[in-house]
């Protein structure tokens, strides 16, 4: 018996993401973003100010923008 295209099967893969799931991916995000922070933060001022005061001053900006976003992503509720 031939399906028609507009007509599906349900699959186990077309069940929305349980919320532990959901947390667990965004810790991983948060995790990922913070550690990013951390690096620019000391490898600015410890390797990049000998070379480029500007350089390492811009870094800790985008260093400084990530918490903020971080906790944002952390928090952010799709519902469940």
């Amino acid at each position: 018996m031939a399906r028609r295209q507009d007509e599906r099967a349900q699959r186990i893969t077309d069940v929305p993401a349980s919320l532990s799931d959901r947390q667990r991916v965004r810790m991983k995000w948060y995790f990922l973003m913070m550690g990013t922070c951390l690096v620019l933060i000391v490898s600015a001022w410890t390797v990049v100010r000998l070379v480029s005061v500007p350089t390492a001053i811009a870094m800790s900006a985008v260093a400084a923008v990530i918490p903020p976003l971080a906790a944002m992503v952390a928090n952010h509720h799709d519902g469940g």
